[in-house]
């Protein structure tokens, strides 16, 4: 049994659910940390990536299920890669050693930001409360969208 995996009889369950996370940070000790964290939970690494170009390369050609992005990496800052995943809907938890600025904090009010130092599992268990979060409320759109579809209302009998 590897960690953050958890047997049931006939049933093995893991946090992340073999989930692509992608990694964003051009730190190699803490690019290393989380990627391992990823791992250990069960999910699979996009990277690490140590620039915004490669980065948006990622994006382009992996099915990206979450983020753990540092602010600022080698080539940038890191909006242009958080603005895609965001309009894609896709979980994000940002890193930073020195926060956001008020301008994106009022742009963006619901990101998860993290000050460093962070635990790397703190930001995974963090990750999969999103992940969840994220599935349930497209789960509740569909059901509500099918149910409006189906709905018998204005319907003479």
């Amino acid at each position: 049994m590897t960690k953050g995996t958890y047997v049931i009889p006939d049933l093995e369950i893991s946090l992340l659910n073999h989930a692509l996370i992608l990694v964003a940070e051009d730190e190699p000790l803490i690019a290393l940390d989380v990627a391992l964290a990823i791992g250990d939970a069960g999910g699979k690494v996009a990277g690490p990536a140590a620039s915004v170009k490669e980065a948006l390369d990622l994006i382009e050609t992996r099915p990206i299920a979450a983020a753990i992005l540092d602010v600022n990496l080698t080539d940038g800052d890191i909006w242009p890669v958080a603005e895609r995943l965001i309009v894609a809907g896709i979980p994000i938890i940002l890193q930073t050693g020195i926060g956001l600025s008020a301008k994106l904090a009022a742009r963006f009010p619901d990101l998860v930001v993290q000050i460093k130092p962070c635990l790397a599992a703190n930001l995974v268990v963090q990750l999969v409360a999103l992940i969840a979060d994220h599935q349930m409320a497209k789960t509740l759109r569909a059901d509500s969208a099918g149910q409006a579809a189906g709905s018998p209302r204005g319907q003479s009998r």
